[in-house]
This record gives structure tokens, C-alpha cells and sequence, in this order.
């Protein structure tokens, strides 16, 4: 079963995020991850709103919750800590 990886985010800082952005693409296609939305126009219906939105399908959970532990996206993810605010979930997809 494929999976979605969703992030709500919040940029603080766009040059470091910028840093990350370059850093976990292609982490995050080495994993078998494809953007499907990143950033585009949305409405916020309930919860907190956050500026940036990005959705990427992975084959698999396990292939996405893979590269978040990966050490390149660990690496990426240190440019976007003190950049932002984000939330990130991996959900699976019944298809």
C-alpha cells in the first residue's frame, strides 16, 4: 500500500528552508518519493493554518518513515528546524 507524506509548515527563515528545500528533494526521491502538491493554493477548513503545504506519495509507510531516518534527510532536516514551523505525518493509503 502506498502512503502520503503530509507537511504543514510554517517558514521562518527562507534562506535556511531554502538550504533544506534543495537537500530533501532528493532525499526524499532516493526513497521512491514524489511530490503530488508542494505549496500550491488551499483553504484552510479547521486547526492551525500554515503557509506551506506539501503532500509526496512513497510506495510504501515504511519506505516513507525510511527516509525521514535516512541520514540525508537528516541532514536536510537540520537546515529546516531553526527555519520553521511544521508538522509532518505519513499516512498509509488504502488504494
Amino acid at each position: 500500500m502506498s502512503a502520503l507524506w503530509i507537511a504543514h509548515v510554517t517558514v521562518t527563515d527562507p534562506d535556511a528552508y531554502g538550504k533544506y528545500a534543495e537537500l530533501a528533494g532528493p532525499a526524499i526521491a532516493a526513497h521512491g518519493g514524489a511530490f503530488i502538491a508542494r505549496g500550491g493554493r488551499f483553504v484552510q477548513l479547521e486547526g492551525k493554518e500554515r503557509a506551506r503545504n506539501v503532500v509526496a506519495r512513497f510506495p510504501s509507510l515504511e519506505a516513507a518513515e525510511a527516509c525521514y531516518h535516512s541520514p540525508e534527510y537528516q541532514a536536510a532536516l537540520e537546515h529546516a528546524r531553526d527555519a520553521s514551523e511544521r508538522e509532518l505525518m505519513i499516512v498509509e493509503v488504502t488504494d
